[in-house]
């Protein structure tokens, strides 16, 4: 195993049945899969728009208890963190790109009750969220330009994955270390030798003929 975390598997409700959104999710619960990743999108910090808070609700209210894993792509994450945390996410990641107050910001996402975490772009270095690390629970690297599902894993981003690693040992931190963009039985591998534990798959879950055998890999990473 490639950190103290054992692996963990989250599937990405952005590719699941948006016509029944609660179907996936119950597809999610019936592997006992514990997390699903949500990808908040505004279409103004990425070029796509997903779901509000009151999906989330809306799954809280059909019963899930699920973690929601929530990841808010937007231009101005620190408008909305309360929205989501009422509405039932249990972790909030923000992206360090935007110009708003990072620190100020994961401090209200705890404070109102939620793990938190940072999230870099293809094109943003670790050293970006260095002063950050920490504060969060988790550090979320993307592993594709983020906007739209179904993209190539950038193998490229597995030497920020081994430098947030090595920082996380070095400093004694314990947050998680989580890819999202491309991650399926081939790239899982490839990132949890590098260093991640936690792995967010969309459309290679959704879309995988055997899903329990989906599941159980990552579980053995």
């Amino acid at each position: 195993m490639s950190s103290k975390h054992a692996p963990l598997l989250a599937p990405s409700l952005l590719a699941g049945d948006h016509a029944n959104l609660a179907a996936s999710v119950r597809l999610v619960e019936d592997l006992r899969l514990p997390w699903l990743h949500c990808d908040i999108m505004d279409g103004h910090f990425v070029p796509n728009l997903t779901f509000g808070p009151e999906t989330l609700a809306a799954l809280r209210r059909a019963g899930s208890k699920l973690f929601f894993d929530t990841h808010l792509m937007l231009s101005e994450p620190h408008r909305y963190v309360e929205p989501f945390a009422k509405a039932g996410a249990n972790l909030i990641s923000i992206h360090i790109e935007p110009d708003y107050d990072h620190t100020a910001t994961l401090t209200r996402i705890r404070a109102l009750g939620c793990q938190c975490g940072i999230v870099l772009n293809p094109g943003t270095p670790a050293r970006a969220v260095e002063k950050v690390l920490p504060l969060v629970d988790l550090v979320l690297v993307m592993t594709v330009q983020p906007g739209f599902g179904g993209q190539s894993f950038r193998r490229d981003m597995l030497p920020k994955i081994e430098q947030l690693r090595d920082w996380r040992a070095a400093r004694g931190l314990a947050f998680r270390l989580e890819v999202d963009g491309g991650v399926d039985l081939h790239t899982g591998p490839e990132c949890a030798a590098a260093g991640a534990d936690t792995f967010v798959a969309g459309s290679a879950f959704f879309r995988a003929a055997d899903k329990p055998a989906f599941a159980t890999a990552f579980s053995r990473l």
